[in-house]
């Protein structure tokens, strides 16, 4: 199928050209329609699309501007969300037939946000039921063989498949980073709190964080700074200035920056030939940029008690839907809740009590260095629609609260991408967005004098 030129745009200049009139926001909304319905019946990215409420929203948006009327910072742009994030009238069904036909009466802050910036809410994407690792019906756009991830599966792959230039998803474990990496697109998850999470599904309060998809670092700031900010109903995030994130994205650092190379626990066991082999020639491409630094042997446990809280709150979140129809429920999710109901008290805290201490010992690396480089995932997406893969290289930063982002800068030799991820320190999500442009110039530049040498 051949692209519509609109589709190719970077998201900056197309927010320009809709904010200006050059592109009508009912044609660009057209175009990303037309290629879901070429595409849809293979990647099946989409829970819920009304076409019509679509072209609705386009159309208002044209009135808008045209009246002369102030316009949003997202005027016109498509967003994807995640089918666990509530909009009003429109189904929010948790990726679980147990909420079958359910339909909110109120947005979520996050669609409120995205409203008020002017952004089409395009539809919602494919979940994994409940947000936790039984498969869903999404397809990789790369290969259709291939798992996209999970759990924010369909937005992953409708970004990546150019049916929409932004999209929302949700991290507990590795649900932005790991199907970002598989599908080839940005994922950006922020410092823990930094986006509020009311009428999100609640599976772990202590971790779920709000996360976003894009295909530049550039858009992924733009969305982001959208979404960051204080909600009294949400006490994870905290009264404070909006970051300027967008405005960090576009930077260049005044030194140049220098990056940790992190062995991520498990790193030796899990890492496929492709994973060691990409990582150490670009590490060696970054020569004097990139030191490695190894953690203490206390973050061999951090993928254990990641699962202890995230169990032990689950169990409580979800013992309606227990309740209400555990035959209803995958092994996957059972057997998740099962050992939620294990865990003692005592362990579940002291569980908790790590977070700060593991950040302690972050601080130490992140003393020497802009941002942390290290794996995405294991590998490029598996040739298995039976799994979402491993999240073995993401749950100690969801863990520790610290913002991440993966870049598309790596390809395995079945030519199936694999993420470059960067983790940054508590709070500073905007150095860790200004490292990544940076990053992705670097090899971009790196790889340009190499083939014309």
């Amino acid at each position: 199928m051949t692209l519509n030129p609109l589709l190719n745009l970077d998201v900056v200049e197309l927010r320009d050209r809709l904010a200006s009139g050059a592109v009508r926001a009912v044609e660009y909304a057209e175009a990303c329609l037309d290629r879901i319905a070429a595409l849809e019946p293979e990647i099946q990215a989409w829970a819920y699309l009304d076409g019509d409420y679509v072209l609705a929203q386009a159309r208002a948006l044209d009135a808008r501007r045209q009246s002369g009327m102030p316009i949003g910072p997202l005027h016109g742009l498509p967003v994807g969300l995640k089918d666990v994030i509530d909009t009003a009238r429109m189904p929010t069904e948790n990726g679980t037939p147990l909420d079958k036909g359910r339909v909110p009466t109120e947005d979520a802050v996050l669609v409120e946000k995205l409203r008020a910036a002017g952004a089409i809410i395009m539809g919602k994407t494919v979940s994994t039921e409940m947000a936790f690792m039984c498969p869903s019906k999404t397809r990789n756009p790369h290969n259709t063989s291939h798992t996209p991830g999970g759990s924010s599966a369909g937005s992953a792959a409708a970004v990546a498949a150019a049916m929409v230039p932004l999209a929302v998803g949700t991290q507990t474990g590795g649900s932005v980073i790991r199907p970002a990496s598989f599908c080839g697109v940005v994922g950006l998850k922020p410092t823990f709190g930094a986006i509020s999470r009311t009428g999100v599904l609640a599976q772990s309060p202590s971790l779920d964080t709000i996360g976003v998809f894009a295909r530049s670092v550039e858009g992924a700031a733009m969305i982001a700074e959208i979404l960051f900010g204080h909600d009294a109903r949400d006490r994870a995030t905290t009264l404070q200035p909006t970051p300027r994130l967008q405005e960090a994205a576009k930077s260049t650092p005044l030194v140049t920056p220098t990056l940790a190379f992190v062995r991520p626990p498990q790193f030796d066991s899990v890492a496929d030939d492709d994973t060691v082999m990409a990582f150490r020639e670009l590490t060696s491409v970054l020569g004097e940029q990139c030191f490695e630094a190894p953690l203490p042997k206390a973050f061999d446990d951090a993928a254990d008690l990641r699962a202890k809280i995230n169990f032990a709150e689950m169990a409580k979140c979800y013992y309606s839907y227990e309740k209400r129809g555990r035959d209803q429920l995958s092994p996957q999710m059972t057997e998740a809740l099962d050992a939620g109901n294990r865990v003692t008290a005592r362990d579940y805290l002291a569980a908790l009590d790590w977070r700060d201490l593991y950040n302690v010992a972050l601080d130490e690396v992140f003393q020497r260095c802009d941002v942390i480089i290290t794996p995405a995932a294991p590998g490029p997406a598996p040739g298995s629609l039976d799994t979402t893969g491993n999240a073995i290289f993401n749950g100690l930063w969801t863990l520790c609260g610290t913002p991440a982002i993966t870049l598309p800068l790596l390809w395995a030799e079945n030519g199936l991408p694999m993420g470059v991820q960067l983790v940054g320190r508590r709070g500073d999500d905007a150095r860790l967005l200004r490292t990544a442009r940076w990053l992705v110039e670097f090899v971009t530049n790196s790889e340009n004098e190499g083939a014309s040498s």
